[in-house]
């Protein structure tokens, strides 16, 4: 049944990344003066999660390898790697210059040895907005042969703890928006992982149809389902998928990302989670409280407000109502 297990993980790159032609296009645009020897644009990437943001980031980046050979380049996952040690001790490790660094190392010592780069160092950093400290984003914005790819679902979340100067300068990158993807472009996708990841016909073009259908326009979603449902039919000894095995396994990848998820969040946003969690639904205020009574250093009210969006954007959570008035709750899955 299933062929190469790669293709059908969710970091699997692809030979071609089906209908975000413009938007690779965009962000190769923005990042091609680094083949003439120049400084390339810093760029955004802002949407939904499942639209394609890292994956086109990480793919053009690849490609761009290809073509020079003095750049670096890395991607560093903010929500795993928040502080600003942690990230810059992320940089420096992807240049092998770490062996002498440790946790009492200043932090303008490991920026000093950024800034003493010969090479053009192009970075991803993924989920942007959840780097703890926002000026490292000032002093990293600083360094001439640096150029950053901010993903991040809402450009909100990113822009508003920045000072006023730092986000004009950011205002002026490169900025790509993603949409959802809909219902026949997450079958194209699906369809390119089956073709290369399982035998062939194993799946029907009216069950990737059904799984499009489920996933709401999150490629990671629609992925992760055909996923299980292979491994369901290969666990039966079948050369084909049932479709007892597409719906057995909607709510088994469901349940599978959201875990994985709830295994990224830092010990202050699980806080914040298991406060709905054990009282059900609540205004952003008696979340505050309650999170507050349960650390030991609670962090800001617009920092809880910042990590109940990223819940909602990754399903854990869900609201109705606006403003003072909107209540949140965990998300039946």
């Amino acid at each position: 049944m299933i062929q190469d297990a790669r293709v059908l993980q969710d970091e699997y790159l692809p030979r071609e990344i089906v209908h975000r032609h413009e938007e690779t296009t965009q962000l190769a645009t923005a990042l091609e003066p680094v083949v003439d020897g120049d400084r390339p644009q810093h760029a955004l990437l802002t949407g939904p999660s499942g639209a394609g943001k890292t994956c086109v980031a990480r793919a053009t980046l690849d490609r761009l390898q290809e073509q020079v050979l003095d750049v670096h380049t890395a991607h560093v996952d903010c929500w795993l790697h928040p502080n600003d040690f942690r990230i810059l001790y992320k940089l420096l490790e992807n240049l092998g210059t770490t062996y002498d660094i440790h946790r009492s190392t200043p932090q303008d010592e490991l920026l000093g040895r950024l800034r003493e780069l010969e090479k053009p160092y192009l970075i991803v950093f993924d989920e942007a907005d959840q780097i703890d400290d926002p000026d490292l984003l000032r002093r990293l914005y600083a360094i001439p042969k640096m150029t950053m790819i901010l993903v991040t679902n809402h450009e909100r979340d990113l822009f508003n703890p920045l000072d006023e100067r730092l986000q004009s300068r950011l205002r002026s990158s490169d900025s790509i928006e993603f949409d959802r993807y809909t219902r026949d472009e997450l079958v194209a996708i699906l369809s390119d992982r089956a073709e290369w990841g399982l035998v062939e016909d194993a799946v029907t073009t009216a069950q990737l149809e059904r799984i499009a259908e489920a996933a709401r326009g999150n490629a990671r979603d629609a992925i992760g389902i055909l996923r299980s449902a292979a491994r369901q039919a290969e666990h039966d000894n079948s050369d084909q998928i049932s479709n007892r095995d597409i719906e057995s396994a909607i709510p088994e990848a469901r349940a599978e990302l959201r875990q994985k998820s709830l295994d990224r969040l830092s010990d202050d946003q699980l806080a914040v989670y298991q406060v709905l969690r054990e009282h059900g639904e609540l205004m952003p205020k008696e979340i505050r409280t309650r999170y507050s009574d349960r650390v030991e250093d609670p962090k800001t009210k617009r920092t809880v407000r910042k990590y109940l969006r990223k819940l909602e954007q990754y399903n854990l959570v869900e609201s109705d109502g606006q403003g003072p008035s909107r209540v949140y709750r965990t998300q039946n899955q």
